[in-house]
């Protein structure tokens, strides 16, 4: 088993920043590949980014790149999702997840542990 608690989230302004945390506990940090999704009421879960359980790999959905950074400390057991020029549309419940499998998954089905949820919301 393995625990998550996100952090972070809030209301800010259409080109502001916010940094989400997601600290794990339960297993070996540094053993979990990490991932961020996000869920927008009403509409399926959306792959944002995964990480590499050593951090020196990472991926991040066409709608976030080159404006939202994942990251993470092995010894804090701890991954963040540094979310920059933030948009209206980037409005959502973020969570972060376990993937147990191979690779970096972008499919919400592979992750086995799910955080509850931190709310983003950005005004326009």
């Amino acid at each position: 088993q393995v625990q998550l608690v996100e952090s972070g989230g809030g209301l800010v302004q259409a080109g502001g920043s916010l940094r989400l945390a997601c600290a794990a506990s339960g297993r070996t940090f540094s053993s979990l590949r990490m991932g961020w999704f996000r869920q927008v009421s009403g509409k399926e879960r959306e792959f944002v980014a995964v990480i590499a359980r050593s951090g020196g790999s990472t991926y991040y959905a066409d709608s976030v790149k080159g404006r939202f950074t994942i990251s993470r400390d092995n010894a804090k057991n701890t991954v963040y999702l540094q979310m920059n020029s933030l948009k209206a549309e980037d409005t959502a419940v973020y969570y972060c997840a376990v993937h147990t499998g191979w690779g970096l998954s972008l499919i919400p089905r592979e992750y086995a542990y799910w955080g509850q949820g931190t709310q983003v919301t950005v005004s326009s």
